[in-house]
């Protein structure tokens, strides 16, 4: 059974960290980076007491590179500069550096300790928080990985500030979904929120607010399922279909060079066939259905794809890890806060929900 998971919302991000790092067992200290946040971050940590004498191993930045080659230049940055089992990892990043920074310390030397410091809405909303680390492989989504807790994740919202528009609505489509799992009242502040008006720090305070709100939710699901044997499914809603489109985008990248598509933007897109799909297999009220619809078409707008993609998208599908017995298996609702795990569609069913994403 997995540790309890500490989280600390931070006030004062120097001295919570000089904590966090004085309660693991470490005899050499690592901080992970990427090529952004070594930029955009690391200035901000940088003269910090605590990480005095420590380590600066970097990777490039984006989830391309959440890879198997990136996962041994860090197994490797470790051996070289005298890591023991007795040291400490601190991830400072998005969910691709807390994600591949959480599974590399977790398996070199049988594991060691790592605290996620994460600056994006994303990684501190979702991939920080709830234990699951891992690489993408063989052009599909979080392939390899394990279940291992951070001795600590520390939230500050004042990275936010370094954040652009998209990558702040990435994390907020995870507070949606966390919303859709939860209740009706925070479903509805979740909507009325003036996202298009972010990163303005004035509105900060009331992030931060609905911030722990919806970590609240994921937390609460990850203490009683750990190791997502039932009840943790209901954090995969719009993720099937999600994953699908992620995989796909990154599928395209390579291949022609288009810009990778953020992870709360292919969630969004999820959201959008997933719900259609509780709307016509387990009742969700159609107008809530279209409220949330409009919101994403709103803020995120559509990645282009055809009909003719679709075979492409329900291959992904078929290798999501939910699936059993070869059927494709989706988290749906049968009203906000009425999560229904388990559920399998018909390919003629997944095409409608296509169908309905590009065409509403």
């Amino acid at each position: 059974m997995m540790k309890e998971q500490r989280i600390i919302f931070s006030g004062n991000l120097q001295q919570e960290l000089a904590i966090a790092i004085s309660e693991c067992e470490h005899d050499r200290l690592f901080v992970l980076v990427d090529d952004t946040t070594r930029q955009t971050c690391w200035p901000l940590v940088a003269s910090y007491p605590c990480l005095r004498g420590a380590s600066l191993v970097c990777i490039p930045a984006n989830d391309t590179h959440k890879t198997l080659k990136s996962l041994t230049h860090v197994w490797q940055s470790l051996q070289s500069g005298g890591a023991t089992r007795h040291s400490c990892l601190v991830n400072l990043g998005g969910g691709m550096v807390t994600d591949l920074g959480g599974f590399a310390a977790s398996t070199f030397k049988r594991g060691i300790n790592f605290i996620n410091i994460p600056t994006t809405l994303l990684a501190m909303v979702d991939a920080s928080v709830g234990g699951k680390t891992g690489i993408n492989f063989g052009g599909l989504k979080n392939e390899i990985g394990v279940f291992s807790q951070a001795e600590a994740v520390i939230l500050d919202t004042r990275f936010l500030q370094t954040l652009d528009a998209g990558n702040i609505r990435s994390g907020y489509a995870e507070m949606l979904k966390h919303a859709l799992i939860a209740d009706e009242p925070m479903w509805a502040d979740i909507l009325r929120f003036p996202l298009a008006s972010l990163p303005d720090a004035t509105l900060l305070p009331h992030l931060q607010q609905m911030l722990q709100a919806s970590v609240a939710v994921k937390q609460r699901i990850v203490d009683l399922d750990p190791r997502e044997q039932g009840l943790r499914k209901a954090l995969n809603l719009g993720h099937t279909f999600g994953h699908a489109f992620e995989s796909w985008s990154l599928r395209q990248t390579a291949a022609d060079g288009q810009q990778t598509l953020l992870h709360g933007y292919a969630v969004a897109y999820g959201l959008i066939c997933e719900l259609y799909l509780s709307a016509v297999k387990t009742g969700f009220p159609v107008d809530k259905m279209r409220q949330t619809v409009r919101f994403i078409r709103e803020h995120y707008g559509l990645m282009a794809i055809t009909c003719d993609d679709y075979p492409a998208l329900i291959e992904l599908m078929t290798h999501d890890k939910k699936n059993t017995s070869a059927a494709i298996n989706f988290t749906l609702l049968g009203g906000i806060g009425d999560i229904r795990i388990n559920q399998t569609a018909s390919e003629e069913e997944i095409k409608e929900a296509l169908d309905f994403y590009r065409e509403g």
